[in-house]
């Protein structure tokens, strides 16, 4: 993959970005709601699926060698085998199915919103089988806590990053945006 210094530094931004929103948590249950996936979403949304999908990848390598970038402040490989981790690889697919989806929609409302909701979805499906093996629950109750518990704030964040992504995109100049 090759991408120009403008999109080397345009993913960097947004993963340092990701990091920050990755701060603000609201400690429920075992894994805590974050806006890790709205930043996600938003930075996917707006830098297309290769720039997008760097970005999330340069997050999670960062959070891999050790620097707290993760939810809460947390790193390391000890974080991807804990009950988040399913989440955190998650996130790469997510990035590549919004990526794909608005690479072949129309930057609108609705498209924006429903690209966010499925690869926010795909989040959270990671992020179930893993809890379900990892913290060996029942299914019913890894679904309960990984992914019901989880349903409304992601449907709400997937409404706020697709609004805000094409707000963003029809205000800033489309140099910002070269992907």
């Amino acid at each position: 993959m090759k991408l120009t210094l403008h999109q080397q530094l345009m993913a960097a931004t947004f993963a340092g970005i990701i990091a920050i929103f990755s701060q603000i948590i609201i400690p429920v249950g075992v894994v805590p709601w974050s806006l890790q996936t709205f930043i996600i979403g938003l930075s996917v949304t707006l830098l297309g699926r290769r720039v997008g999908t760097w970005s999330v990848l340069i997050y999670f390598l960062l959070g891999l060698i050790g620097l707290p970038v993760f939810a809460g402040g947390a790193s390391g490989v000890a974080a991807l085998f804990g009950p988040t981790g399913g989440y955190l690889i998650g996130f790469i697919f997510t990035s590549l199915i919004i990526g794909t989806i608005m690479k072949y929609r129309k930057y609108n409302f609705f498209w924006t919103i429903i690209a966010n909701l499925i690869g926010f979805l795909v989040a959270l499906c990671f992020g179930t089988v893993w809890l379900k093996f990892i913290a060996d629950m029942a299914w019913s109750a890894a679904f309960a806590t990984g992914f019901l518990g989880f349903l409304f704030p992601e449907i709400i964040k997937s409404i706020c990053s697709g609004w805000f992504s094409v707000l963003l995109i029809h205000r800033l100049p489309p140099k910002f945006f070269s992907t």
